[in-house]
């Protein structure tokens, strides 16, 4: 590792939150593979740590992955956690739906970490992960190129989706942390994460809520972005000099359609009966049931609204553009190699 190619050096310590979840253990290696060597891995206390010790056992030569066990809801343990850090990964965040437990583990837990940078003062870059969710994709045209330009979620709320709203209020805590303590920030937002050990056909292809699969994306690109070269393109968003305060989307090359990729998984993996339904009758029965929920007073729960349709299954094009040029990320596993990983892996859970 050339030690003026990053702005931090080799034995600095680097401290990864979410350590224990589906990106994370795979972040590790890479920060490994790059030649870091004092990584803090912050795990919850229930974590199974069967991939990242996986991970750590295959480096040697003095490389440390210390794994602490905490809550980012207690201040003590980020102080523990962020002590000395020079960067911070912050992929740590909830999949509880409800608003109230979203935002607690999203936007509490992140100023929690970064009252403990401020503390240290050591910080010399913030990376937040983020999500495409945050983007609203309402007020472009159709087949519009969505990008790091594109407007937020104003509203995220009415959105009925507790995980975009906690999004939107952790970029903008660290955006206004930035702005009033002067801490080094990075967003990045990754598209749908890919890989082994995430068996589940992302929604953006379709759902199976009523027994039967209904394929709602159809002829739409998927954004994704398998999890070795997202994990990647993380650790270069972190440590390449020169872009604080950038925002970078991270897709893969060469994005299947909808349709293509749930045929390359029917053929591939195991074959289920699907019905397709077009654009203008899934936006219109978003929009149907959208008015029933308003209507009922929450009786039918607002799980399908136009607001989500926007979001998920209108046509829409991506770009990596910005992070290639920026941070000479590469995705270095093509969308066909990573497909194949994944459905084999999909294939050995069926098996298991």
């Amino acid at each position: 590792m050339e030690s003026n190619a990053f702005i931090v050096r080799a034995d600095d310590p680097i401290l990864v939150t979410g350590a224990g979840g589906f990106i994370g253990p795979v972040l590790v290696d890479r920060l490994l593979h790059r030649g870091f060597r004092n990584i803090r891995a912050f795990v919850r206390p229930s974590s199974d740590l069967t991939r990242l010790q996986s991970v750590s056992s295959n480096y040697g030569g003095g490389a440390l992955v210390e794994v602490i066990r905490g809550n980012l809801l207690s201040r003590e343990d980020c102080m523990a956690a962020a002590k000395d850090a020079a960067v911070i990964f912050h992929l740590a965040n909830s999949a509880d739906k409800s608003f109230a437990n979203a935002f607690m583990n999203s936007v509490v837990t992140t100023r929690n970490l970064l009252e403990a940078s401020l503390k240290h003062r050591g910080l010399r870059r913030f990376v937040n992960v983020s999500s495409f969710a945050v983007y609203t994709n309402t007020q472009k045209s159709r087949g519009r190129l969505l990008d790091e330009s594109s407007p937020l979620e104003e509203q995220a709320g009415q959105r009925r989706d507790a995980y975009c709203h906690a999004k939107v209020k952790q970029d903008e805590l660290v955006i206004d942390y930035s702005k009033r303590f002067g801490i080094p920030f990075v967003i990045v937002r990754p598209g749908s994460v890919y890989g082994p050990g995430k068996a589940a056909i992302t929604g953006r292809v379709g759902i199976d809520t009523f027994g039967l699969f209904l394929h709602l994306g159809g002829s739409n690109h998927i954004p994704l972005t398998y999890v070795d070269n997202c994990a990647d393109a993380i650790v270069l968003a972190g440590v390449t000099p020169g872009v604080d305060g950038e925002v970078f989307n991270i897709v893969d090359d060469n994005l299947p359609t909808s349709r293509q990729f749930l045929r390359l998984y029917k053929r591939n993996v195991r074959w289920f009966k699907s019905v397709y339904i077009p654009h203008f009758v899934s936006y219109g029965i978003c929009s149907l049931w959208e008015r029933y929920s308003k209507w009922s007073e929450g009786q039918l729960p607002p799980a399908f609204t136009r607001t989500r349709w926007h979001a998920e299954w209108k046509k829409t094009r991506y770009s990596n553009e910005k992070l290639k040029k920026s941070v000479g990320w590469v995705p270095a596993v093509s969308m066909a190699e990573g497909l194949m990983r994944y459905f084999e892996s999909c294939k050995e859970e069926q098996r298991a």
